[in-house]
């Protein structure tokens, strides 16, 4: 009896061990998908010009901090002459949980779509985008991107390089 009851409380602990072992289901690695739009400001070069204008992004993280995004931003409001831009770019992102705020870093690589004054040309060009900002979390699905800076750097357009800087702030839906 004694013998029973020793493998059996040898079996219950060995059970309790090998249970604090596993990764409970809800830590596992997995995608975080996330779609939001912004509004923007912008700084053109070409000309000093202040261009208004909205984005749309996607944002698939992992729990380990990386992740990626997708964005494209639409500079068309407040043109003079008709000059406006188009930009589509996709690159890693970097970000970190600080309490309710999520700092992060990117840096994205895409296409610009540049519209010269007066409907005289369009021309498409590589963009470098580098940037940075933060979300605020209000529940578990939803951000408001409070604010995020770029610069953008157009290295082959057409007149020598160009760059812009630009601010936008928005929301961010979590889809799962």
């Amino acid at each position: 009896m004694r013998t029973a009851l020793g493998l059996l409380a040898l079996w219950l602990c060995g059970a309790v061990a090998v249970g604090a072992q596993t990764v409970a289901s809800a830590t596992v690695d997995g995608p975080l998908l996330s779609v939001g739009g912004t509004a923007s400001a912008f700084l053109l070069q070409y000309g000093e010009r202040k261009m208004l204008g909205a984005s749309a992004f996607v944002d698939a993280d992992t729990r380990r901090h990386f992740g990626l995004e997708a964005e494209a931003r639409w500079l068309i409001f407040n043109q003079t002459a008709n000059v406006h831009d188009s930009t589509y770019s996709i690159g890693p992102r970097y970000f970190r949980q600080v309490g309710r705020f999520e700092p992060f870093a990117k840096g994205l690589v895409g296409i610009g779509e540049f519209n010269f004054p007066y409907n005289y040309a369009h021309g498409s060009y590589l963009v470098i985008t580098p940037g940075a900002g933060t979300d605020f979390r209000i529940n578990h699905r939803i951000r408001l991107r409070l604010v995020d800076f770029e610069y953008q750097y157009w290295p082959q357009f057409t007149y020598g390089p160009l760059s812009s800087v630009g601010i936008s702030s928005g929301i961010r839906f979590r889809i799962f």
